[in-house]
């Protein structure tokens, strides 16, 4: 069994990640889960909207980046990255 220094301590959005997860983009799903962060295997471009925002952007982003935003949808269309995985 795994010793947690840090069990008794809040998961707060400052915090390291306890999950991660793959995101496929999809044209019109959320996430199912909302991110505190991305990373990126591969570099290009990711369409998303962020929890809070009215519209999408487009993100140039490189290999092993790590995009500090909280993502609600990742869209297919527009987004050439690869290897995209949800940090929580």
């Amino acid at each position: 069994m795994s010793i947690d220094p840090f069990r008794k301590y809040a998961n707060g959005l400052s915090s390291p990640a306890r999950e991660a997860f793959a995101i496929v983009p999809h044209d019109t799903a959320e996430l199912a889960r909302l991110p505190k962060a991305l990373m990126v295997g591969g570099s290009g471009t990711i369409a998303l909207r962020a929890v809070d925002s009215p519209a999408d952007v487009a993100l140039v982003v490189q290999a092993g980046q790590i995009v500090p935003i909280r993502a609600q949808f990742v869209r297919s269309a527009g987004t050439s990255a690869t290897g995209l995985v949800g940090l929580a």
